[in-house]
């Protein structure tokens, strides 16, 4: 396919530009600030010595989220949830993606009856902002864990995937990786994939926009999600500054599983 097809001249299986700078917020546990694309996320990881109700006495702990779009993260200015009263159904939906997400990075029963809380706070919008806060959220997740490790006085960290996301979609018939805002608003299918490292699929969020899809749009896309996915999790580790014995851990993590290529 031609790179001229998209209006910023990416080729359809390319990412737009991310970086992820840690250590953003001087007070939390983890903390990282993703750009991807014209997309602005803060996340913050809170480790909190508490545990719902449920899990009390259990001797496990827990990992949540939170998401929120600041007033002027878009064209036109947007109700801040705090004056509604309670997160709007999107920012709920969005959050618990997230959360069911990071969950699935963490070996819960090793954090012992402790709370991991992820605030995803969107500065800027313009497409993709959950799976931005899936990617980064995952990064600060990481300083959070080894905040409990070193409390713990252990070496390996409670980890049991890496975990990324991106979006994929058909714009005009075609099939496209990492779609902008430009993209997503006319597009006639909009997926959404959490992946692990392995190969292995936390959750697919695939909706026909305009119709439906075929099984063979499903598989195209999901080898654009792979593909993409491959590039943001080599970008993660590069954020974390893993040490050797989290590189190994990170490398193992990956082959554990196999993949599913």
């Amino acid at each position: 396919m031609d790179s001229r097809f998209r209006a910023d001249n990416r080729r359809y299986d390319e990412l737009r530009s991310i970086s992820i700078e840690r250590g953003v917020n001087r007070y939390a546990e983890g903390s990282a600030l993703i750009r991807w694309g014209d997309t602005v996320v803060n996340c913050t990881a809170s480790v909190e010595n508490r545990v719902p109700p449920f899990l009390r006495g259990l001797g496990s702990g827990w990992v949540s989220a939170e998401y929120s779009m600041l007033p002027r993260a878009t064209q036109e200015r947007n109700q801040r949830d705090v004056t509604r009263g309670k997160p709007s159904g999107r920012s709920s939906e969005i959050q618990r993606l997230i959360g069911r997400s990071v969950r699935a990075a963490v070996d819960l029963a090793s954090i012992g009856e402790r709370t991991i809380l992820v605030d995803c706070d969107v500065l800027q919008a313009s497409g993709g902002t959950r799976t931005a806060s899936i990617t980064a959220s995952f990064v600060c997740l990481v300083d959070a864990l080894r905040t409990i490790a070193r409390c713990d006085g252990r070496s390996d960290l409670p980890i049991t995937a890496q975990i990324g996301a991106v979006s994929v979609g058909i714009v005009g018939g075609a099939h496209l990786l990492d779609l902008s805002y430009e993209e997503d608003h006319v597009a006639e299918v909009d997926c959404n994939v959490v992946m692990t490292s392995a190969g292995e699929f936390v959750e697919i969020q695939g909706t026909g926009e305009r119709g439906s899809f075929s099984r063979r749009d499903l598989d195209n896309m999901l080898l654009l999600a792979e593909s993409g996915l491959r590039d943001i999790f080599s970008i993660q580790r590069d954020a974390l500054d893993l040490s050797e014995s989290e590189a190994a851990m990170f490398d193992l993590l990956e082959l554990e599983k196999g993949t599913n290529a």
